[in-house]
């Protein structure tokens, strides 16, 4: 079996996210996501006795969940946990290797984060069989539409000034990928919904300013190291609002955020039922007749 690809560098996000610290960081969709957090979990009918958040950057998502009076404990998990709240435990950990023990946990949260993970599906895995029976994982993640106009604009623009192409956004996995992962990963009543938020720019450089202080630049593995050619994002800026600008000349930022659920099995979820097994027909539900398999409907 071939090893997992390595799509990013992960060294590199680290420093990314430090240096989007020093910046003086953008909050705006982690704040949001924060509040959504908190609305999730409020309708869940349980409470949470020990928590994880898992590579979550800042500590948004924590104070909001622990708001929702659901969560007993909660533990920060990062790889450079130094950095985070003092207010909450700490472990110096890599998503990607986790350090809890089978069955130690009630509850994992993840924000804006899994979505840089290498192996998400062995990731999800390792998540699966930390909860605890009837635990619950709850995250959400940069979704594939997100910065489709970034993409476009910067795509055509290499191919007119360069002649070819590179990788300059991250390919986020899309909706249906992220739900079958849930399923590979034997979540019980897995759910994956997802969230489009447009956000309006002067420019597209004020776009990218933000993506430098969100830590969110490119981190990939395969990106050109040479320096971006200034006729390049000229003609990027040039291409983005021609297309993407509104009438007031301000240009969108599409952003994704794919929300993903799914349990520990337990003997007291509800079940699908058997083949077979329903005690009324289809045709009675609906007042009509039933036609076997084969036959056509009679005019």
């Amino acid at each position: 079996m071939s090893p997992n690809p390595v799509i990013f560098d992960r060294r590199l996000l680290r420093l990314r996210r430090r240096r989007a610290a020093a910046l003086g960081p953008a909050t705006f969709l982690l704040d949001r996501v924060a509040d959504d957090f908190a609305e999730r979990l409020s309708a869940v009918l349980r409470s949470f006795e020990r928590a994880v958040d898992l590579g979550t950057p800042a500590d948004a998502v924590r104070r909001a969940v622990m708001r929702a009076g659901k969560i007993g404990t909660i533990v920060a998990v990062d790889a450079a946990a130094s950095r985070l709240d003092n207010k909450f435990s700490r472990v110096a950990a890599d998503e990607e290797a986790l350090p809890f023990a089978d069955g130690s946990l009630d509850l994992v949260v993840s924000a804006l984060a899994l979505q840089f993970v290498n192996d998400l599906p062995g990731t999800l895995a390792q998540i699966r069989r930390a909860l605890k029976p009837d635990g619950l994982l709850l995250a959400a993640l940069i979704g594939g539409d997100t910065l489709i106009e970034l993409r476009e604009a910067f795509a055509d623009a290499e191919m007119d000034v360069e002649g070819g192409l590179s990788p300059r956004v991250a390919p986020f996995a899309d909706l249906r990928e992220l739900g079958a992962l849930l399923q590979r990963a034997d979540f019980a009543l897995p759910v994956a919904d997802s969230d489009r938020i447009a956000v309006r720019y002067a420019t597209p450089f004020a776009l990218m300013q933000d993506l430098r202080r969100m830590g969110a630049t490119n981190a990939l593995i395969e990106r050109r190291r040479a320096p971006l050619k200034r006729a390049t994002l000229m003609r990027m800026a040039e291409i983005y609002r021609e297309r993407f600008a509104d009438a007031d000349g301000r240009v969108r930022a599409t952003f994704e955020i794919v929300w993903l659920s799914g349990w520990a099995p337990h003997e007291s979820q509800q079940k699908p039922l058997k083949p077979g097994s329903a005690k009324r027909r289809l045709a009675d539900a609906l007042g009509t007749k039933e036609i076997p398999a084969g036959e056509k409907p009679r005019s």
